[in-house]
């Protein structure tokens, strides 16, 4: 579905209104209020995965300015809170999603552990044991490392999805997701414990949160359960809906809009960085023999033309991956595994290029790259989209194990 020019107007001149110069608190309730305007629904990932797409790069286009804080806050409500329950949730559960933005509630994902993080490839220690006498799910941190860790608006947020290891009558099921409270009016729900993560190089309207689960109890209604349930009695009985699917692997769709909206906005960021870089310099006179402009000093005037070329390509590469994936959230089906590795590829190159022609740029501007209010100074964003969704040196030895996997084993055409 395309975009209006009209919704793009408005959608501009609201994301205008945010500012990073304030408290978590105070940021969070900038998302509050842009939610409740009801420009972008928390359903539009399914069913208009090209605004949803749009809203992340028009957001990112302020980066160089607000820094990664709100962005971050905005991609984890959106995609991963709200898009694991359009991914896993019963039809009940994904009707919540509007009156949870009608409220200006706030969800986080809590996925990563504290020995179980960017690295880890998706490893999940908390447990969720079914309590089949009161019909509830008791989710524990049975240690430490099992933790939350790096939970984005774990601070302020109401809600959250919790990725646990379900337990049923002393069977495991595998990694389940959990729509539960984590707030109410008179504060945090009993048996959770919250704590800040502290101050960071940048991004400090972002709330980061360690949690830890001490025996929470949910109700049974919370797991999302599109595709496994427990069924109460005798202990209880685990049963899964759709043969061949595991609510891991549906969850795991967010990481896929998650990459592609990751790399968009590193290119978005470095385009922006490299506009704001350039007004300057096309009006900063230097000597060289001819007295002109720094723009025109070589190493420069050839890094802004090298820039531009490798930016249209990967811009062009990324947007191939998004119309692909876009048809593929609409049809509710997972990405082949082409588009799969395509979309991994899309999130390294595209933040591991930015990474470079931003240094370079601060290299060869000069004294301006130290220079306050530059977009410089928020250069870390593009750090955060280099582990955001999967450490990028992670996903390329996933590249690498999985077509290795596929591949004939070596002199296997002189066998046969």
């Amino acid at each position: 579905m395309a975009v209006s020019e009209e919704w793009r107007q408005q959608w501009i001149e609201a994301v205008s209104k945010i500012r990073s110069n304030v408290s978590y608190e105070e940021s969070a309730q900038q998302l509050r209020s842009l939610q409740q305007t009801g420009l972008l629904k928390l359903t539009d990932l399914k069913y208009n995965p090209g605004k949803f797409f749009e809203a992340h790069r028009l957001l990112a286009r302020h980066a160089p300015n607000l820094g990664p804080g709100f962005w971050i806050r905005f991609t984890v409500h959106y995609n991963l809170f709200a898009g694991s329950v359009l991914a896993v949730g019963n039809e009940q559960q994904v009707k919540q999603l509007e009156e949870i933005q009608q409220k200006g509630f706030l969800g986080c994902f809590g996925l990563t552990e504290k020995l179980a993080g960017v690295n880890s490839g998706g490893v999940v220690n908390t447990i969720a044991e079914w309590d089949d006498q009161t019909q509830e799910f008791v989710i524990t941190s049975p240690e430490v490392g099992a933790q939350k860790n790096w939970i984005s608006q774990g601070l302020v947020g109401e809600l959250a999805v919790v990725v646990a290891d379900l337990r049923v009558a002393g069977k495991r099921c595998g990694a389940h997701a959990f729509l539960m409270e984590l707030r109410d009016a008179k504060g945090p729900v009993p048996n959770v414990e919250f704590g800040d993560m502290g101050r960071k190089t940048v991004g400090n309207d972002l709330d980061n949160a360690w949690i830890a689960f001490h025996g929470a109890r949910v109700p049974r209604h919370t797991l999302l359960s599109r595709y496994g349930d427990v069924q109460p009695g005798n202990g209880g009985t685990y049963v899964s809906k759709v043969k061949g699917l595991t609510n891991m692997a549906m969850i795991g769709q967010r990481l896929f809009s998650g990459r592609v909206a990751v790399a968009w906005a590193a290119l978005t960021f470095t385009r922006k960085l490299f506009e704001m870089t350039r007004a300057y310099s096309d009006h900063k006179k230097c000597w060289i023999p001819k007295n002109s402009t720094l723009t025109e000093v070589p190493q420069l005037q050839h890094l802004y033309l090298r820039a531009d070329e490798t930016l249209k390509k990967l811009e062009n590469f990324v947007g191939s991956c998004e119309k692909q994936l876009s048809d593929c959230l609409q049809k509710d089906e997972i990405p082949p595994m082409a588009l799969q590795e395509a979309i991994a590829s899309a999130k390294i190159l595209a933040s591991e290029t930015s990474i470079d022609l931003c240094f370079r740029l601060k290299q060869d501007v000069g004294s301006h790259a130290l220079m306050g209010d530059t977009g410089f100074e928020q250069m870390d964003f593009l750090q955060a989209c280099k582990f955001a969704e999967g450490d990028s040196r992670i996903l390329m030895q996933k590249l690498a194990r999985d077509r290795v996997r596929i591949s004939s084993p070596l002199g296997s055409s002189f066998l046969d």
